[in-house]
């Protein structure tokens, strides 16, 4: 199955994919998306919704120009839902335009349609059949071959009209080579699976791109053709719609979208539905709501009333193959996800956090309706335990709490309003606080002057370590305010600095009684040092003296 591709730069933890997948075939790795083949059924939702567009429907429109360009002449089966794609736009207009992109020729898939639906009149009027489902959808054919294999036996075994289209086209056209253009991305994996049939398969995206390349315009005008019943084929409803309906044995109903069609198939599977003839499509409002219906508009009624006012009230005359001739053969095709264990599956809840069944929320965020599928999807490899959005929550509060409840700092967050929102125990100790109660949902200003908060809130610029001393608790703190813009939040991270502020204070007090008795030590040598010169100065004067009344004496004897 070489139809849906991944660019996988593009995919990174959305889960919208596996949300809408209604069989759950995508698996993660390295957060990362990845479709699982052998489980998907091409409903082609995955690649409707994928907001990155990191789904792609592989492109056959190389391939149809090849074709093109071998000389054999290529005839387009047309599904009639191209009315609804392209408004005002008739069959005329759309063969005048493809047969300017070198086609040979343009029908309308609706010819497939009626001898389909033939042949559906024929095994309903026989009756031998407790249950008859429509094989016109290749999406519901997987589903049923994939998923509900034992219901096989109730699956018309019948070509849908795009094979039976263009198996006609074959037969009256000689060497013709055919492509189908239509709004679905299953049947290109319809026509790889029954080789020989549709030599190619393009989306009414590849078709507008391919027309707006070529600079051609289909003319906005419609025909009008009596014989046309089939058009309302791809409406839901539109198959019993052409249908005569004659065999009483039968309630004759529609169904569409495929969490529909699986609950009708369950139904079915456990033996509480007989003598049914049952319409199933995959898409909501059947093929006009394909997933390339183009630019993926959604205009269910209006879709309707373009295919309803286009289609005739007769059938096509065509030409009724033999019903050998239309059989379809289904086979069962193997999944292969083996079911785990039970223990296993207790074991992995236990991993995601889900130690009891009341931690089992089953909110669907994953993509998962249930815990328990989850666990059994992480067991096969198609799920992350880290794709559980609780338990990434849940993690993430615990490791944060534990860091807040375990941090020296005291940790405070208010709102906008300055209302406390949370507060840690280091801050509860230095606020004086009792229990966390006391001043949760209260204004800031209870505990704290909010001047430096509204400062931070008013013009974002954070404050960084100010010291304070908050003279209500005795205690000094180097206070940090930072405004988060995105959470619209104010976290206030206080260190308390008393212990340290005192043992500045303690060294400022002995720094200056040292510096006290320093001084003072000075002084009084500097005094006697004055004194001792002083009674030196004294003492060389009286012996100055002295000598001199000697020397006088001395001299005059």
């Amino acid at each position: 199955m070489e139809c849906l591709i991944l660019k996988k730069s593009n995919c990174k933890n959305c889960y919208k994919c596996i949300r809408q997948c209604p069989v759950k075939s995508i698996r993660f790795s390295g957060n990362q998306a990845y479709i699982i083949e052998n489980e998907c059924i091409l409903c082609g939702q995955c690649f409707v919704v994928c907001p990155q567009d990191a789904k792609q429907i592989v492109d056959e429109t190389e391939k149809a120009k090849v074709l093109l360009q071998s000389g054999d002449p290529v005839v387009v089966s047309l599904a009639p839902s191209f009315v609804a794609n392209y408004e005002g736009v008739g069959i005329e207009s759309m063969r005048e335009a493809l047969k300017k992109l070198g086609f040979y020729d343009v029908e309308e898939t609706a010819i497939g349609a009626t001898i389909v639906k033939n042949e559906y009149d024929r095994m309903a009027n026989e009756g031998t059949r407790d249950v008859i489902i429509t094989s016109c959808c290749h999406s519901v054919n997987l589903l049923i071959q994939k998923y509900f294999p034992t219901l096989l036996p109730y699956l018309a075994d019948v070509l849908s009209p795009m094979q039976a289209h263009c198996t006609d086209i074959k037969k009256r056209i000689p060497n013709a080579k055919t492509v189908f253009i239509g709004p679905c991305v299953a049947k290109k994996d319809e026509a790889q699976l029954y080789e020989g049939i549709v030599d190619a398969v393009l989306t009414f995206d590849e078709l507008t791109a391919w027309l707006k390349t070529e600079k051609i315009v289909p003319e906005q005008k419609k025909d009008s053709n009596e014989n046309s019943r089939a058009r309302f084929f791809p409406t839901t409803g539109g198959i019993l719609k052409t249908m005569a309906m004659n065999n009483p044995q039968y309630s004759y109903m529609a169904i569409d979208g495929t969490e529909n069609c699986i609950a009708a198939l369950k139904d079915i599977e456990s033996g509480n539905v007989h003598n049914c003839f049952i319409e199933m499509s995959a898409c909501v409002g059947s093929c006009v709501g394909g997933p390339v219906m183009e630019k993926f508009h959604c205009s269910p009624v209006k879709d309707y009333l373009s295919v309803s006012d286009y289609a005739g009230k007769a059938d096509f005359d065509v030409s009724q193959p033999k019903s050998d001739e239309l059989v379809k053969h289904f086979e069962v095709i193997d999944r292969c996800a083996a079911v785990p264990g039970e223990f296993e599956i207790t074991e992995t809840l236990r991993q995601m956090g889900k130690m009891k069944p009341a931690d089992e929320l089953n909110c669907g965020s994953c993509g998962y309706n249930t815990c328990r599928e989850k666990a059994i999807a992480i067991l096969q490899g198609k799920a992350e335990i880290s794709m559980c959005l609780p338990y990434l929550k849940d993690k993430a509060e615990n490791f944060s709490d534990t860091i807040a409840r375990n941090s020296p700092n005291g940790l405070i967050v208010l709102n906008e309003k300055l209302e406390v929102q949370q507060v840690n125990t280091a801050a509860q100790r230095i606020l004086n606080l009792r229990t966390p109660g006391d001043i949760l949902g209260d204004q800031v200003v209870r505990v704290l002057d909010p001047t430096d908060f509204n400062e931070v809130l008013s013009d974002g610029r954070a404050i960084h370590e100010k010291r304070e001393y908050l003279a209500e608790y005795g205690k000094y703190v180097d206070k940090t305010i930072v405004y988060d813009r995105e959470y619209r939040l104010i976290l206030g991270i206080l260190r308390d600095v008393t212990e340290e502020e005192t043992q500045r204070e303690r060294k400022e007090t002995i720094r200056r009684q040292t510096v006290e008795i320093a001084d003072k030590v000075v002084d009084k040598q500097m005094r006697i040092v004055q004194e001792i010169a002083s009674l030196l100065g004294e003492t060389a004067a009286e012996t100055k003296i002295a000598l001199t009344k000697l020397k006088e004496s001395i001299s005059h004897e």
